[in-house]
This record gives structure tokens, sequence and C-alpha cells, in this order.
């Protein structure tokens, strides 16, 4: 790989975390809504507005977090609560490497979009 790669400083860990926990751009976006205010609680249609997004696919989003312990909720409410300190820290990799290489972690993200539709077909 060149200097310029803008893969380079994406580990293997780092990139099998997008690949299992972050389905869309839209996905990595509320989970850097929610990691920067931990304790706010939101609502599905408040990110929903945040984000200029639509309920359905907030639900959808916030559900997957659920299930893999990045987020929790209370009542109608949605925090970032990783459910270990590892969850938590390749959070916080994840968005150093969205600040700095942006394109690189959309090209992970999008890579797998790609595997889905390649091994359907």
């Amino acid at each position: 790989m060149s200097k310029t790669d803008p893969n380079i400083d994406m580990d293997r860990d780092l990139k099998e975390f997008i690949r299992g926990a972050i389905e869309s751009v839209w996905a990595l976006e509320v989970l850097l809504l929610l990691r920067r205010n931990p304790d706010l609680g939101w609502t599905e249609k408040a990110l929903a507005r945040e984000l200029r997004s639509h309920d359905d696919l907030i639900r959808q989003v916030l559900a997957g977090f659920l299930v893999s312990g990045l987020a929790a909720r209370h009542g109608d409410e949605h925090a970032y609560q990783p459910r270990s300190a590892a969850l938590d820290e390749l959070s916080g990799r994840l968005e150093q490497a969205y600040r700095e290489r942006p394109v690189a972690v959309i090209n992970v993200i999008a890579g797998k979009a790609g595997d889905v539709a390649r091994r359907a077909q």
C-alpha cells in the first residue's frame, strides 16, 4: 500500500466492527450523534428530525444498535450505552477514522453492501 492509501490506518478489528455493526452511512451518523451526547436520551422522532432522516430508517438503525450492544433503550428514548469497553473503544476509533479518512470508512460500509448484493445473486 502506498502512503496515500486511505485504508492504511484501518486495522482488521475496526473493519470487522464496521462490517458487523454499521449498516449504512446513516447508521454511522446516528452512532456518532449518540456517542457525542452519551447522557442524552433520544426518541426516534428527535433523531430523525436532527439528522433529517425518516422515522423508519432511524427505527431500523436503533434496533441494530440494541442487538449489537451499542445503545440502550429507556422507555421511548435511546442512548449510547456500549455493552463493553471494547465496543466503546472501537466506536471511538471509528469516530476518529471517519473524521480523518471519511472516504475510507464509507468504502468499508459500501463494500459490505456490495458483498450482500453479490451473495443475493
